[in-house]
């Protein structure tokens, strides 16, 4: 396996991506010699020779060792070398899927909250306050359970196919200057949002969602640009926004997940063999990747938080009921987003019943 030399990250906000991450890829893909994403070779690769692409760093010590999981998984099968670009080497954040699609990359590994947008089925999972948070969540992506067979049974006529899922802890609600205990409080706070369900959220909640790249984060928090963000612990602990930030409410504000997807048409033309290796990636990247994010939140990046003097405050049964109300219409919108009312039903419901 082979690792790009990190860049820097390139983690941009739903609201800030624009066609400009389109514009750079036919340069890219002259470059890299691709000749269609139907073809057994690109560029004179062979078929299983797989090119991996992803914006994720390895700063991101609760995420990234998934990504190598999955590498690491689908090279050791006879005959496969799989090439990692991590840090944006090869596709920033707002170019991973199109350039997946115009075959810059083979696979790439891509948190939902970019996919979701254009992919809005994915939104089943990230929504606020609709079932029992992350442990179901993580039963119902189940490698290769009903509901990734859904999703893929919606991505693959679009050209993806998500070969794993690894859904990260709840996000919760971080702020600066005062606590969030009630719906109320977030009325009138600049709140950054990494997804376009996370952005409904607050703006349901009375707040105004701001975009911005993580790296922004903490100059835009200490400045007092922003109020707050919505996130997942990972984040906070990667740009060391302990430091700054002085409450977190902990509840199931959203989630999302790190998913790792191919082209379908190049991978449904794959040996059988390739196939199964990159399935045995994503089954590791699903599973135990999965698990070694919650070691680290659990053992190491929640104390972190807590001995840095945020305020974690938990809501009780009355206040999350309040919040669960406040964001019923997040629902009724991403229903609309789906636009398939027995699709969205299907969905729901292998959420809610695992």
């Amino acid at each position: 396996m082979d690792r790009s030399t990190p860049k820097a990250m390139t983690d941009t906000p739903v609201g800030r991506r624009s066609m400009l991450a389109l514009a750079g890829l036919p340069l890219l893909l002259a470059g890299c010699g691709t000749v269609g994403t139907t073809s057994l070779t690109r560029g004179g690769r062979s078929a299983s020779d797989v090119r991996v692409a992803t914006y994720l760093t390895p700063s991101y010590k609760d995420l990234y060792p998934g990504i190598e999981m999955f590498v690491d998984t689908a090279a050791e099968a006879e005959g496969v070398s799989v090439d990692l670009y991590d840090s944006g080497t090869l596709l920033n954040a707002e170019q991973t899927i199109p350039g997946l699609l115009q075959g810059v990359a083979d696979v790439v590994v891509q948190t939902s909250s970019y996919v979701s947008t254009s992919y809005p089925i994915l939104g089943v999972y990230e929504l606020p306050f609709v079932n029992e948070g992350f442990e179901q969540i993580r039963r119902a992506l189940a490698f290769d359970g009903p509901l990734t067979q859904l999703i893929n049974e919606t991505l693959r006529p679009r050209g993806l196919v998500s070969l794993g899922s690894m859904p990260t802890t709840p996000e919760w609600l971080f702020t600066v200057d005062r606590p969030v205990e009630k719906p109320e409080d977030v009325r009138g706070l600049r709140i950054r949002t990494a997804g376009h369900v996370e952005g409904e959220v607050i703006r349901k909640l009375g707040g105004s969602p701001v975009s911005m790249s993580s790296a922004e984060l903490y100059e835009a928090l200490e400045r007092g640009t922003i109020d707050g963000m919505v996130s997942y612990m990972g984040t906070v602990i990667s740009r060391d926004l302990q430091n700054v930030l002085r409450f977190g409410t902990e509840a199931h504000f959203g989630d999302y997940s790190v998913d790792a997807y191919a082209n379908v048409d190049w991978y449904d033309a794959l040996p059988n063999a390739t196939r199964e290796a990159l399935r045995n990636g994503g089954r590791m990247l699903n599973e135990q990747g999965t698990d070694h994010q919650v070691a680290v939140h659990e053992d190491t990046y929640r104390g972190i938080i807590e001995s840095s003097g945020v305020e974690v405050l938990t809501l009780d049964e009355q206040q999350t009921t309040r919040f669960r109300k406040a964001t019923t219409p997040v629902l009724e919108w991403w229903k609309q987003k789906v636009d398939d009312p027995d699709l969205v039903e299907r969905a729901l419901k292998l959420v809610r019943s695992a």
